[in-house]
């Protein structure tokens, strides 16, 4: 078709030539000739051709593949290649050239390593495998949460010389709770310190027998250059260069391993349904019979096939790709839930639905939005609604991506994932619908944060501009967290771990010159009462004219959910007697509650004057007497006062309100609580000791633990405060070998000695400020 398409451009321009542009040959020549105009030609010809060449690929002829693998595992490289044999790019870059088309944001070349997803569009053999390259490091899992939600199946790579790593473990764990199907890769057969064996008996230890072979090298290591095929039955033989193989019969020497696996996948086949298992239980499989059972047994997870590969050198990526497009499932396969529990099927002639999954922000460009089309086709000029913010969208420009090289396409159909940019308020998660649809997907569920620090700009002018780059940062990776901390007075910004962070800052310095530092976050803490005290308050003032006077009496006491209200409190040698009149529950912005009892008798105050007494107290509840912190779970009891006919009004029984409720806290034996945080750390069982005992150094409570496998699943409860580096710190002990996990649990009482130590950090600064 491509031929044919530039014999008639070929014969177009003769025909034109001899026909009218002949006696124009110098002029011709000499502008055709020009350097830069003849660059522009050449662009707007490429242009024309990837336009008019573009081919709408339907859902059952596209692959959406996550392709995940640890820091240092080769994915980008063999990303290189594969977008090299495909004619994407037409010569590999390298990460230590800084030439790779998937690291080509600044910050990943400084690193020199992938930071963000890259999205790549490939076509190979008639089908379009749309491969999102996930960043390496579990700091920038967000990328990869959202991509195992885009696609149909993942890819794990993991290297012939560094074996199963923290990253595939890591990455396992992503998948198994994506409920993808997965296939292992094992890259860098070509590594000096390549040990293929090895490396695949580490796969079975770490994630059990469904590993099964379907490809293993002849010659891992330095001189790598064919694997034996068991599914094809041959051996593949690649030259120096690498890209296309030769096919060889399998040697004598590996006849007999070669029999006995194809067995294995035969009775593994077999398994798919009752009638391959009565086959082979018979005449046996047939070879088209072994391919439909195994995508079977793929599909839905009983098997993780293992190939070999060379990224470097280019060996073994046709391969891949091929079992990619024979074995991975299409988007046809899966439907997609809402929000109102619909199931979406990827149906071209339904009406058009696409869901951002991802934003960057690129130079020269400005915002690019990624998207899969859920169904429907989408088309250069549509104008579509988004869900979430009930603006109108126009798609203007549509395109095709492999990570930076963007192709401009007139329309792409369900189940296919492209890019457009310069939408006006499109955000990651939202959902674009033609008019006469009403999708709304689920927003894709990221992994709380485990990092925090405090930031701020070092000129304290650009506090602004700070927070809209934070808030434009968030939309490029969710797992960023911006909070503007009324209580603290700080702006927080929490990720992953230290590097997610240090990534962020990196960024904000050089790319959009504005130098930060980061501080220790200050602790919520939260003020109660532990007993109840009693306190009353006169307000009067004087001035000329009309005067102020309010005079407020009240209990205060700890609250706890369901507790009822005593008819009797002693006080000293005094009883007071509770007749409750009315009732208000206040539940706090900050957590806990505050309750308000009336038991005001003889009209001492006057019941208009109540709400204002309730501010007070609540002006003293926002700031309280020991660290200035909230204070919560409170309950008030307004016994009586007095009012005077000319000089009370609100302010004067706010102020009242306010000062007794201050002398009763102080009298309730008060005390500070700290946020506690259930953690649980997913760890090699034999380095579970220090673990362990870095946690109770920390004020920590084991809570439990789980084996699974060579790993233990720890539970506990650990004081917020004491969780300010634990993701470095955790890296540390166990050489970046586990995982955490943090959630708010409750709030708890410091101990004593560290509440003495809080209340001088709160007087010294009080001092400070006055």
């Amino acid at each position: 078709m491509q031929i044919l398409f530039y014999f008639f451009i070929f014969f177009y321009f003769v025909c034109v030539y001899n026909i009218f542009l002949l006696p124009l040959h110098p002029i011709l020549q000499t502008t055709l000739y020009n350097p830069i105009v003849y660059s522009v030609l050449c662009k707007q010809i490429n242009t024309l051709n990837n336009t008019i060449m573009a081919k709408v690929y339907q859902a059952n002829e596209i692959k959406n593949v996550a392709m995940l693998g640890g820091s240092g595992s080769g994915k980008t490289t063999l990303m290189e290649s594969m977008l090299f044999e495909c004619g994407v790019i037409k010569r590999r870059g390298s990460i230590e050239q800084q030439s790779t088309v998937c690291d080509y944001f600044p910050v990943e070349k400084e690193y020199g390593y992938s930071v963000f997803s890259t999205v790549c569009n490939i076509e190979f053999e008639g089908k379009k495998l749309n491969i999102i390259d996930c960043a390496g490091s579990d700091d920038f899992c967000g990328g990869t949460v959202a991509a195992l939600q885009m696609c149909g199946s993942a890819l794990v790579v993991l290297s012939a010389n560094g074996g199963v790593e923290v990253g595939t473990q890591n990455n396992f764990r992503l998948v198994e709770k994506a409920h993808k199907p997965l296939a292992f890769v094992i890259n860098k057969c070509d590594h000096q310190d390549a040990d293929f064996d090895r490396t695949f008996n580490q796969l079975k230890e770490n994630f059990g027998n469904k590993c099964t072979l379907i490809q293993f090298p002849v010659n891992a290591g330095a001189g790598f250059n064919a694997v034996i095929d068991v599914l094809k039955g041959k051996m593949l033989v690649w030259k120096l260069e690498g890209g296309a193989p030769e096919f060889k019969d399998i040697p004598a020497e590996y006849a007999e391993r070669v029999d006995e696996m194809r067995s294995q996948l035969s009775e593994a086949a077999a398994e798919a349904d009752e009638t391959l298992l009565d086959k082979f239980l018979g005449e046996g499989l047939t070879d088209e019979e072994i391919m439909q059972g195994l995508k079977s047994v793929y599909a839905d997870g009983s098997m993780y096939p293992v190939l070999c590969c060379s990224g470097l050198k280019d060996m073994g990526i046709r391969r891949l790709m091929d079992f990619l497009n024979g074995m991975a499932p299409s988007p046809e396969q899966f439907s997609y839930p809402t929000v109102d529990g619909k199931q979406i099927s990827p149906d071209p002639k339904a009406p058009t639905s696409l869901y951002v999954f991802k934003t960057s922000v690129e130079p020269h460009i400005g915002e690019v939005n990624y998207f899969r089309v859920m169904q429907g086709t989408v088309h250069n000029g549509d104008d579509l609604l988004n869900m979430e913010r009930g603006s109108k969208e126009r798609i203007s420009q549509l395109y095709s991506v492999a990570g930076s090289i963007r192709t401009a396409v007139d329309e792409l159909a369900a189940g296919d994932i492209g890019a457009t940019v310069k939408l006006k308020d499109t955000r990651t998660g939202n959902t674009l619908n033609a008019k006469e649809c009403d999708n709304q997907y689920a927003p894709i569920q990221y992994p709380q944060p485990r990092y925090r620090r405090a930031i701020k700009p070092v000129t304290e002018s650009d506090a602004e501009k700070l927070a809209a780059l934070l808030t434009r940062m968030h939309e490029e990776d969710p797992t960023w967290i911006v909070e503007q901390s009324k209580e603290l007075r700080q702006m927080i910004v929490s990720g992953q771990g230290e590097f997610h962070l240090r990534t962020l800052k990196w960024r904000l310095e050089n790319n959009d010159k504005m130098p930060v530092e980061f501080l220790e976050p200050k602790i919520p803490y939260r003020e109660t009462i532990t007993k109840a005290a009693r306190a009353d308050y006169r307000h009067k003032k004087q001035s000329g004219g009309a005067g102020q006077f309010g005079e407020v009496h009240l209990i205060v006491e700890p609250y706890e959910d369901g507790m009822p209200v005593k008819e009797t409190y002693k006080f000293g040698n005094q009883e007071y007697k509770i007749s409750v009149k009315d009732q208000q529950e206040i539940n706090l912005e900050w957590g806990g509650k505050l309750i308000i009892i009336n038991s005001i008798v003889g009209g001492a105050i006057d019941a208009r004057f109540i709400p204002a007494i309730v501010k007070g107290i609540m002006d003293r509840m926002e700031q309280g007497p020991l660290t200035g912190s909230y204070a919560r779970d409170v309950r008030v009891i307004i016994y009586d006062g007095k009012m005077h006919p000319v000089d009370s009004n609100e302010i004067s029984f706010r102020l009242a309100g306010r000062n007794a409720f201050a002398q009763a806290f102080k009298e309730a034996n008060p005390k500070v609580l700290e946020p506690v945080y259930d953690l649980e750390v997913f760890v090699p069982s034999e380095i579970m000791g220090d673990v362990m005992s870095d946690i109770n150094g920390r004020r920590g409570m084991v809570m439990g633990m789980e084996t699974e496998k060579s790993f233990t699943r720890l539970k506990a409860q650990v004081p917020l405060k004491e969780l300010a580096s634990y993701s470095t710190t955790l890296s540390s002990l166990t050489g970046g070998r586990a995982t955490f996990t943090m959630a708010f649990n409750s709030y708890q009482l410091v101990p004593a000695d560290v509440q003495e130590k809080l209340l001088a950090a709160y007087a010294a600064t009080q001092s400070e400020e006055e």
